[in-house]
């Protein structure tokens, strides 16, 4: 009986999502490993944390993606060790420590939220998991409460507003839905005297909003974020943060009790056990063939992979390069198997867009094509639920969207307790959540 070499996949985001797809039509056994028994579809974790969509509608469970595939299994554990020079690596599962040898290994752990420095990290909320997304969901839900009860005038104000940091598509995407949320639905639940209208800032460093967009865009994201009603900050960058305020650069005071940052991110901490030298953003070295640097069979795809594209920049981390990463390494497997040359990493890229709320979006597909206003906004919704994963889910999503469309109504606005820890984290604004899984 001729062994079948063993692939384990560290990650259950869309680059080892898709690395697994093309592995099962191999040879080979699979073993995949994340923190998760679920795969996150991440671009709609705004609409989770803005009462949009139920958290189960973005989520799909692992082994429901590969039921019936013979030759592959799922762990639920955190990889704690990786031992290259003898192809083995360690696992916290259901708390025992495992030992699980490999012949290829694929690395696509993902990426966390780069607060930057620890100051920031304790005030502010991140937006990179499921957990993070019911989290601030519970607490924009509790501050409504709070502040309908609140007689201060400007402690009321300093509760409804809500400050998200970052230009790019997850701050203008979280900014827009917030600020609907906020004066469109809950708003008209606290009528009377005591009638509460929330207040969105958008924060963003650079002169521009969108900076991978052009001009033409990103000053039509500009005007559709203001026609809505969201206060846009250009040219400021947070220079200090609090419980209950934050500073600009320019000495400008914000009283708030939520801060949102979209303001970068950085690769899986899992990417230090790796023991190599890691690159910018603390992303691992590869070369065009996915293979990590100096290390034999060890391959990484996805945001927590460093790959420089033909301009000398470091490839994007989104979803589209981490699928095809994945889809390359495990052809690269296959060729290694076979003795043939692997081949190295050509990006198709099909374009980018964000949507910023109701009928508003930008969309650049292809590079060529422009669109803006309505007909980007159903550009963006057709394309998210293509990605979707389950008829289910897409069901459930486009019946939601109507719903929310029709109506302006949200249902999902149940404020969930938690265990005392996940409760003291809300309270601190400790959220850091560091998945292991995530492209």
């Amino acid at each position: 009986m001729t062994i079948q070499p063993k692939v384990i996949i560290i990650g259950a985001g869309f680059g080892g999502l898709f690395a697994a797809r093309k592995l099962i039509q191999q040879s080979v056994d699979i073993l995949m490993i994340d923190r998760n028994n679920f795969h996150t579809f991440t671009p709609l974790l705004y609409q989770v944390a803005t009462c949009g969509l139920d958290p189960s509608q973005i989520a799909y469970p692992v082994r429901s993606i590969f039921r019936r595939k013979q030759n592959i299994r799922f762990m639920l554990g955190e990889v704690t060790e990786i031992d290259p020079s003898n192809k083995q690596i360690t696992v916290n599962s259901n708390g025992e420590a495992r030992q699980e040898v490999y012949d290829y290994l694929i690395i696509a752990a993902g990426s966390v939220t780069n607060f930057f420095t620890p100051q920031i990290e304790q005030a502010a909320f991140g937006l990179k998991s499921l957990s993070d997304a019911v989290v601030l969901r519970n607490h924009i839900l509790k501050l409504f409460e709070k502040a309908d009860w609140t007689d201060d005038p400007l402690e009321r104000e300093a509760l409804m507003t809500l400050v998200v940091v970052g230009g790019g598509p997850t701050g203008l995407e979280t900014a827009g839905a917030l600020y609907e949320l906020y004066n469109f639905v809950l708003g008209q639940e606290y009528e009377g005297k005591r009638r509460i209208k929330a207040r969105v800032i958008l924060v963003e460093a650079a002169a521009n909003l969108l900076l991978a967009y052009p001009d033409k865009l990103q000053q039509a994201a500009l005007r559709q974020l203001q026609s809505l009603g969201v206060e846009v900050i250009l040219g400021q960058a947070v220079e200090e943060t609090a419980d209950d305020h934050i500073r600009l650069k320019n000495g400008e005071i914000i009283k708030t009790h939520t801060l949102v940052w979209a303001a970068g991110v950085k690769g899986s901490p899992l990417a230090s056990l790796l023991g190599v030298e890691l690159q910018r953003g603390g992303r691992i070295p590869v070369e065009p063939t996915m293979r990590v640097i100096g290390l034999d069979n060890v391959y990484a795809v996805g945001d927590i992979a460093y790959l420089v594209d033909p301009k000398g920049q470091p490839y994007a981390q989104v979803i589209q390069v981490a699928q095809q990463q994945g889809k390359l390494v495990a052809h690269n497997i296959a060729q290694h198997r076979a003795e043939q040359s692997e081949e190295k990493f050509v990006y198709k890229d099909l374009g980018i867009m964000a949507t910023i709320g109701r009928r508003r979006a930008v969309a650049w597909l292809y590079y060529k094509i422009q669109l803006t206003g309505f007909v980007g906004w159903v550009a963006w919704l057709g394309l998210h639920l293509i990605w979707l994963m389950g008829f289910r889910n897409r069901l459930n999503v486009l019946v939601n969207w109507t719903w929310n469309y029709l109506t302006y109504d949200r249902s999902v606005r149940i404020i969930l307790e938690r265990d005392a820890d996940d409760r003291l984290k809300e309270e601190d604004h400790r959220h850091k959540v560091e998945v292991l899984g995530g492209d």
